[in-house]
């Protein structure tokens, strides 16, 4: 059946009780007529008032037709929806010109809204990301989350609900997954299950899918906003306070080496790149990411993507081979968008090296876990080196960790700004030159009233700052008293 006939199937009346009776029973008079016997007479039926006849509007019905549509079109356009050699315009509007035609073929047409949302819905499953476009199209939406083609979830003001979005089916969410990871030249199928990719936006992507995913293809999509937020963003959003920031870029243009650290989701990566925005224009900065999230706004920046074998378990290239190579790319900054690997122990030679002001991200719960997570990644790149010798190593390297912690409340603070001051013995010391203030209680709806704030101990980095002839507003290091009064 075309999508003409299921349409006009959707759109027949709706007999009334009486009406099917009554037809009913002519049925069997005429064919007692037929085999020679007696006519049959139905009983009499009581005259019934007019019923308009009721068109069948429904979402079931809308998605049924949605999916004649679908089928047909691919039908048409098969391989033409993969031809390189149009552009992502003319494949929309060849798309658009094809499914035009195929509703307007119907004999019964839609409501105008109806055909509207008809052709926006198919284009979306055809050309975009289907059910999850209107997610996606949400700026309140940081985070969505795919559990099988019926479990939809997403993050919202930080916290999580489920969606009314459903897919037809794991077909319909696999070609989804498939278009997503073929437009930035990875693949997944069963010998590569799970891919890390991105959308056009920078937006970050993560499948995986049966057999490694028992309970059904799984989507994380990670949302990137269509404006990077900026400094101000982060102050209006109390992520930051306004004498952090003042430190903060201060360490950033003196080129001191920055360590941002934090949980998943805490916000880590839009942190780095705040931080880089107050990287001066005239200089050459060289990014170094697994998949390019970090939306610099300089013009001098080069940006390197790792990328994985491929399906003969050949062409890797690591993020370690990236920040080597980049040693040779005369960088005045370099951004790892996250070490997680042997490639940590590059990162310190290149900071010990002349190559400071680098800026990099890691997972950790707190800044002193942060400096034990670097030590085992160092000891991941197979050199056999003593323990001693690696913390050296760090203590000279890293001169800011700037730690982000995600709340109950949903928000994510930057609570500790720590100095990494060297060694003493054997143990790398740590200075808190800011922490958040955790005893200024939560308001009625929960959120947190506090802020970063002073610890009153003036980190030793300062002086660094000073010689590079930057100035420092004195109010940085006031201690703000319960109301917000500064001494």
């Amino acid at each position: 059946m075309n999508l003409g006939q299921r349409l006009a199937a959707a759109k027949q009346p709706t007999l009334s009780v009486r009406e099917s009776v009554s037809g009913a029973g002519t049925a069997t008079a005429e064919r007692a007529k037929g085999d020679g016997d007696a006519p049959v007479t139905p009983a009499p039926i009581l005259p019934a008032p007019h019923v308009k006849p009721a068109v069948s509007h429904g979402s079931d019905a809308l998605a049924t037709l949605k999916a004649e549509a679908r089928d047909q079109l691919f039908a048409r356009l098969g391989s033409r929806l993969s031809d390189t050699s149009l552009d992502e315009t003319q494949l929309h509007e060849l798309v658009r010109k094809e499914l035009t035609q195929l509703v307007q073929a119907t004999e019964t047409p839609l409501k105008s809204d109806e055909k509207r949302r008809l052709i926006r819905e198919v284009t979306d499953d055809v050309l975009g990301y289907g059910p999850l476009q209107s997610l996606l199209d949400d700026d309140d939406v940081t985070e969505i989350m795919v559990n099988g083609p019926d479990n939809v979830y997403m993050e919202r003001a930080g916290r999580l609900t489920k969606s009314d979005v459903r897919f037809s089916g794991e077909e319909h969410l696999r070609r989804v997954i498939e278009r997503i990871v073929t437009r930035v030249g990875r693949r997944i199928d069963e010998s590569s299950p799970l891919v890390d990719a991105r959308l056009e936006d920078g937006s970050r992507v993560n499948a995986i899918i049966p057999p490694l995913a028992f309970s059904g293809s799984t989507l994380t999509i990670r949302k990137f906003g269509k404006v990077p937020l900026k400094v101000d963003d982060l102050v209006a959003k109390d992520s930051l306070s306004p004498q952090t920031v003042d430190l903060l870029q201060a360490c950033v243009q003196a080129k001191l080496n920055v360590l941002v650290s934090g949980g998943t989701g805490t916000g880590k990566t839009t942190l780095l790149n705040v931080l880089s925005s107050f990287i001066p224009g005239d200089e050459r900065i060289v990014t170094i990411e697994d998949a390019v999230e970090l939306q610099l706004q300089q013009d001098h920046v080069v940006q390197l993507e790792a990328r994985p074998r491929n399906i003969e378990g050949r062409g890797e290239v690591t993020i370690r081979d990236l920040v080597r190579n980049s040693l040779r790319m005369r960088p005045d900054r370099i951004i790892v968008g996250e070490v997680r690997g042997g490639e940590s122990l590059d990162m310190l030679q290149a900071m010990n090296t002349g190559h400071e002001g680098s800026l990099s991200t890691l997972h950790a719960n707190t800044p002193r876990d942060a400096m034990g997570r670097l030590e085992t990644m160092v000891l991941m790149a197979g050199m056999d080196l003593p323990l001693r010798a690696i913390r050296e190593q760090i203590a000279s390297a890293i001169d800011v960790i700037v730690h982000l912690t995600r709340l109950r409340d949903g928000t994510r603070r930057v609570t500790h700004v720590t100095e990494v001051q060297g060694m003493e013995g054997d143990v790398i010391t740590l200075q808190d030159a800011f922490t958040f203030d955790y005893q200024a209680g939560v308001d009625h709806t929960g959120k947190f009233l506090g802020s970063t704030r002073f610890t009153g101990v003036r980190p030793h980095f300062t002086q660094r700052i000073l010689d590079q002839g930057i100035e420092l507003s004195p109010t940085i290091f006031e201690v703000p008293d319960r109301k917000g009064a500064r001494r």
